[in-house]
């Protein structure tokens, strides 16, 4: 303690050499200190005003690290709700999301386009999405992998991507569920191959090289017996996750007036919730119905 006392009189004084006893002090600032010079170097990264914020993140070696800890194929429901759940934390820690949408092992958060946080610094913005999410992925990893230990740190990547008008955005969006559709049809094609039909992965991979959805849907119906149409929704859509308000109803224990103990009643209370949904966002009818999400003043 009283070596920084020491530095605080260095630095009134001019000098700037005890100036890291001092970080995070409001009363000196290094902005006064010699040294300020190195802030020119810092890149301006505002995100430009009016324009839709998104950030994507993508699992990083996720094909290995779904090896390493047995996931299963082609679609491993734990592995899916803890995405999902460190999404939910996401949208819940940080501020001005208006909807997230995620498959495999990627999600997308869109902040709104008046969003002020942060001032926009498009680099603030990555960061603390990529790292709440990582951090939250190890946190509740166990209470989805019961029986599965964690054997290293998962890693993911972020990227940015400005959208100026809604249809914009609902590109993007449409985008990333066609992407969905596309990849979990293949790959529930190709481990029926591996695992029911003794196919090597090299083997599947040459029998679906140039065939088209039909083909594939058709493989599934005539060879396994599985109407793809029929697949959980949660694996042909991702997740949707957008704010509701939920009416929950909850035990309280109150005295009431002449009462000489307790009693427990049931109070209703709304709260906004993120809420995941399996759904189509291509068409109209999602945003028809939750036309908030787009809203200027939402």
């Amino acid at each position: 303690m009283l070596g920084c006392w020491r530095a605080a009189a260095a630095v009134s004084a001019g000098s700037g050499r005890w100036a890291g006893c001092l970080r995070g002090s409001r009363s000196i600032s290094m902005a006064k200190s010699k040294f300020e010079y190195v802030r020119d170097f810092e890149a301006d990264d505002t995100c430009l005003p009016n324009c839709w914020i998104v950030v994507r993140l993508d699992g990083r070696n996720f094909h290995r690290f779904s090896e390493q800890h047995e996931f299963k194929k082609p679609n491993d429901d734990r592995a899916l709700h803890l995405m999902t759940k460190c999404a939910q934390t996401v949208m819940q820690e940080l501020e001005d999301i208006a909807i997230a949408y995620g498959q495999s092992d990627e999600y997308s958060f869109v902040f709104k386009k008046k969003s002020r946080w942060f001032k926009r610094r498009a680099s603030k913005f990555m960061t603390h999405v990529v790292s709440q999410f990582a951090s939250s992925y190890v946190f509740y990893w166990k209470d989805y992998f019961k029986d599965q230990q964690l054997l290293y740190p998962p890693g993911f990547d972020g990227r940015i991507v400005l959208y100026p008008s809604n249809q914009n955005l609902k590109d993007y969006l449409s985008w990333r569920q066609a992407d969905c559709h596309i990849n979990n049809l293949y790959n529930t094609v190709f481990w029926m191959l591996v695992q029911r039909s003794g196919l090597t992965p090299v083997q599947a991979q040459d029998r679906l090289q140039g065939t088209l959805a039909g083909d594939k849907n058709e493989i599934l119906f005539s060879e396994f017996n599985i109407n793809y149409n029929n697949e959980p929704l949660m694996y042909r859509k991702g997740t949707v996750l957008i704010w509701q308000k939920i009416n929950e109803v909850m035990t309280k224990k109150i005295k009431l007036p002449k009462e000489a103990e307790e009693k427990e009643v049931e109070v209703t209370r709304t709260r906004t919730k993120v809420v995941p949904l399996h759904c189509d966002i291509i068409g109209d009818q999602f945003w028809e119905e939750y036309p908030e999400i787009l809203a200027e003043d939402s």
